[in-house]
């Protein structure tokens, strides 16, 4: 969970802090969609992270004729380091492995956006589990 957090937050680097709501860190960003996503995904890589998918919903919704601003998820994560994090609470799994949400609003500013691993600790009763 540590590396997760300290991976999302080295982006800072790229991005200014927008709001944090319950659960959710929004980090916004000087670039386009897919230039965020795109260094979200460099930088995961350089960590040793696994970078299991990456969805772009716009695209998904041209096959649907309908029009959708630019919006992606990136599914990363670390095995070794969720492994023991859903071995202490199973249910963590439905959190795991983590998501960033990289979303252009109405207004026309890029968001970054992924769930606070503390909020997962805390919503999944996580203790002793980052030893």
């Amino acid at each position: 969970m540590k590396k997760i957090l300290l991976v999302i937050s080295s982006l800072l680097f790229i991005t200014t802090l927008a709001s944090a709501s319950e659960g959710l860190i929004t980090i916004k960003s000087a670039h386009s969609v897919k230039i965020t996503a795109d260094r979200l995904v460099d930088m995961l890589e350089k960590k040793g992270m696994t970078l299991f998918i990456r969805i772009n919903h716009a695209d998904g919704a041209k096959k649907v004729a309908k029009v959708l601003r630019p919006t992606e998820v990136v599914i990363f994560g670390n095995p070794k380091a969720g492994t023991p994090v859903m071995l202490c609470s199973q249910n963590a799994a439905i959190d795991l492995p983590q998501k960033a949400l990289i979303m252009e609003d109405k207004k026309g500013e890029v968001t970054l956006s992924y769930n606070d691993p503390q909020y997962i600790a805390k919503r999944h009763n996580i203790k002793g589990c980052d030893k």
